[in-house]
C-alpha cells in the first residue's frame, strides 16, 4: 500500500501542474505590445543621439 502512495504523489502533482498550466495560459493577452515597442523605439533614438554627439 505504501508503494501505491508513493506512485500517487507524482501522478497527482502532474495532474495539478497540467491544470495550473491550462488555467494560466487561458488568461494570456497580446494587446500590451504597443507600449513596449514605443519604449524600445525611444531607447533606440536615445542611443543614436548619444553616439552622434562625440
Amino acid at each position: 500500500m505504501a508503494v501505491l502512495a508513493w506512485l500517487l504523489i507524482p501522478f497527482l502533482a502532474a495532474i495539478g501542474a497540467g491544470l495550473w498550466g491550462s488555467w494560466v495560459s487561458r488568461h494570456r493577452t497580446t494587446a500590451g505590445d504597443g507600449s513596449e515597442l514605443a519604449g524600445y523605439a525611444r531607447f533606440r533614438e536615445a542611443m543614436e543621439k548619444s553616439h552622434t554627439g562625440g
